[in-house]
């Protein structure tokens, strides 16, 4: 199954709402809407049947995944009423597919991590990437979806995107194996890591990890594809199109670190949530930095992924001008002696 969240214009304002995609239709269907049809024809009251449709199939995905199965068996089962609770696909306003509790994104694929120190860093990789599967936590509050535009941060001259497969954690779990993990996927959905590339290279060395290199923007989206639906992760193929052409085709491979291992690392001395979501890293090739192209005021970013969709990212005609930046302190460490 193809999940997704939409926006809805009501009386009381913008509401969320969880739909199936179902793109070989061309429509999505309203799950809580439908779920709430079937109780009808089955004598429910219909104020009690929106209620019950709205707590089993509510706007919040991760809030859905954490019914566990029940989730699931209602979102099938609204589909009898699809007819009726359908929308074309090209008219809906979608939003991040998932509302996620925590955002983590990972370093697993070789390809790009060779890219990213030959022409960026200009030296070799870290021995530290191929010690343990490196992650860093990224905001939850810039989650864009499909179609939603990209306000362009007037502090960077090099905004980038960055092809990933997001992993959706399906339920709660501590201290896991790789051999455990995979039960505790949901999905999967195309993540793009927006980066900014000169402000990543001052933050960097303060030691702390990336900050507003790359908490401007994340996108999310079109949908999640239940695991069911992807019979493997590795061999799925990408590409990367802007403005319609396209840049760069690649495919999920040169794991260092697999899916499985990320996940269960994540999870030690820790607990991953339903609806988390972890970026596999980027793809081979799958970034500007690695192909000399970056973003600029009136582009469109489409990310395709095999299996999944294409998640579209139009950037703002207009920069957006933050209304403080701070000012650099004068270096005190000059005659710094060890």
């Amino acid at each position: 199954m193809k999940l997704g969240r939409v926006a809805v214009a009501t009386p009381d304002g913008e509401q969320i709402r969880l739909v199936a995609a179902l793109p070989e239709e061309e429509r999505v269907v309203d799950l809580a809407r439908a779920y709430a049809l079937t109780l009808q024809r089955k004598a429910a009251d219909p104020d009690r049947a929106r209620a019950i449709a709205l707590t089993m199939l509510p706007g919040s995905l991760s809030a859905g995944i954490g019914g566990g199965d029940a989730f699931l068996d209602a979102a099938h089962a609204a589909l009898a009423a699809a007819d009726d609770a359908s929308f074309a696909i090209d008219e809906v306003s979608w939003r991040a597919a998932v509302d996620s509790p925590v955002i983590r994104d990972g370093l697993t694929f070789e390809q790009h991590i060779q890219n990213f120190h030959r022409i960026v860093a200009k030296a070799q990789p870290s021995r530290s990437i191929y010690q343990r599967p490196g992650y860093f936590k990224g905001t939850t509050a810039r989650s864009l979806g499909h179609n939603e535009v990209l306000a362009y941060p007037d502090f960077t001259e090099a905004l980038d995107w960055e092809l990933e497969v997001g992993y959706v954690v399906g339920k709660s779990g501590s201290d896991l194996t790789p051999d455990e993990a995979p039960s505790h996927l949901f999905g999967i959905t195309i993540f793009n890591d927006f980066s900014a590339r000169d402000v990543q290279g001052v933050e960097m060395p303060i030691g702390m990890g990336p900050q507003k290199s790359k908490d401007f923007a994340y996108g999310i989206g079109p949908w999640v594809v239940t695991m069911d639906e992807i019979a493997s992760v590795e061999g799925l193929k990408g590409q990367v199109r802007v403005n319609g052409e396209v840049l760069s085709d690649t495919k999920v491979e040169d794991f260092v670190y697999t899916p499985a291992e990320l996940l269960a690392y994540v999870s030690i001395s820790d607990r991953l949530q339903p609806g988390d979501i972890i970026g596999s890293g980027t793809m081979g090739f799958g970034a500007g930095v690695e192909i000399g192209r970056f973003l600029q005021p009136g582009d469109v970013i489409e990310l395709e992924l095999e299996g999944v969709g294409t998640l579209r990212t139009p950037i703002s005609t207009e920069r957006e001008k933050a209304p403080w930046w701070p000012e650099p302190r004068p270096y005190p460490h000059e005659e710094w002696q060890a």
